[in-house]
């Protein structure tokens, strides 16, 4: 099928710039003798799990357990849970995924989560390897490092039913750098204070021996981030505004697109067009105004949403006409992902395939 003739809105993926983009950040991150662990809460498409681990991957990063259920069921047996789990149901399924042989690794930056763990660990047999999370800037889940987190996992350590194998960090507040110096010093940080509490630990005779960062912007870097074993970038499949801003990634990067069609030109400097904010997603970005841009000018943005309604702001002397079809940049390419069933992915103006966003609303 021609893109010209599907209905919109759709969100279209460039089969080339993803192929790309996949093959880009393995060898970056082979060449740095890092293992690379990519996040699948971006795409949640075994498909593209699959590409990332057959060009490298070791495993995959997943923000919830019903993604990790997905992955499961597709053969994928590595995986990383990157949140904190919580109560009896979630810790009965995480039973069932070790029950079935699934490598699991889990992160916590708390004692009490970690004994219920541990206490799951023991009632299976088996030691249950733990992340611990550290805070590097984000302020968002993790102690401070240095001596808060090594305390930590001293604590943790002496719990029979877990085993304590690194310490991690998101970066996320790389998408706060003003430039790309700004982003490398961020990225610096993020690997820096990770090995610091490692070499703490070390000196009371605790051997941690996975340093795991992740962030896209961040991932760049990875050549310079000595002392990382792994890293867990997600958003650099797709590409979107948050990383253009910063300068991190370069539009022949960009895979993700959302095509509209203008069906109302209601007053001067304005168009409404068919894909609000059950496409978009509301996320913004502290660098650009709007919730997307136009791909072939960066002037045209899109102004406010409603749910099915895109308000799209016109600089002077530019006009659209009804039934004309634009193509925007999305903010956000990870909430984008997550509103669609699938995506199309495209190759010029073919259409090539269906691409099934398997783990969508797998928020559990």
């Amino acid at each position: 099928m021609k893109v010209s003739h599907i209905e919109t809105p759709a969100v279209l993926i460039d089969l080339d710039v993803l192929d790309r983009n996949l093959k880009h950040t393995a060898e970056l991150t082979r060449q740095a003798g890092v293992r690379l662990r990519p996040h699948f809460k971006t795409h949640k498409s075994v498909w593209i799990a699959k590409k990332q681990l057959e060009y490298g991957a070791c495993g995959m990063t997943v923000a919830k357990l019903g993604e990790a259920e997905v992955l499961t069921e597709a053969g994928i047996d590595d995986i990383l849970i990157a949140f904190p789990l919580v109560g009896e149901s979630k810790l009965l399924r995480l039973a069932a995924l070790i029950n079935r042989k699934v490598k699991v690794t889990v992160s916590t930056d708390n004692v009490i989560v970690a004994k219920g763990l541990s206490d799951l660990g023991e009632s299976l047999g088996t030691r249950i390897p733990l992340y611990i999370d550290v805070n590097s800037g984000l302020n968002r889940c993790g102690l401070e490092p240095g001596n808060p987190t090594a305390e930590l996992v001293k604590e943790i350590t002496a719990l029979p039913g877990v085993e304590v194998r690194g310490l991690m960090t998101h970066g996320g507040h790389a998408y706060g750098a003003s430039n790309l110096q700004e982003l490398r010093q961020t990225a610096a940080v993020e690997v820096e204070v990770l090995v610091q509490t490692q070499h703490l630990l070390a000196q009371d005779g605790i051997t941690i021996p996975e340093i795991s960062v992740g962030s896209t912007p961040t991932s760049k870097f990875i050549a310079e981030q000595h002392g990382a074993t792994e890293t867990r970038p997600g958003a650099y499949v797709y590409g979107d505004i948050s990383q253009l801003a910063i300068g991190s990634i370069s539009m022949n990067e960009v895979a993700m697109s959302i095509l509209a069609t203008v069906v109302s030109t209601p007053r001067e400097g304005t168009v409404i067009i068919d894909a609000g904010s059950k496409t978009f997603s509301i996320d913004t970005n502290p660098h650009c105004p709007g919730y997307g841009r136009l791909k072939n000018n960066p002037d045209v943005y899109i102004e406010r949403l409603s749910e099915e309604h895109g308000i799209v702001k016109l600089p002077p002397g530019i006009t659209f006409s009804i039934g004309e079809r634009l193509e925007f940049i999305p903010n956000h390419c990870c909430t984008v992902s997550n509103l669609h069933n699938k995506l199309l992915g495209v190759c010029g103006d073919e259409v090539l395939q269906d691409i099934y966003v398997d783990a969508r609303g797998k928020i559990n």
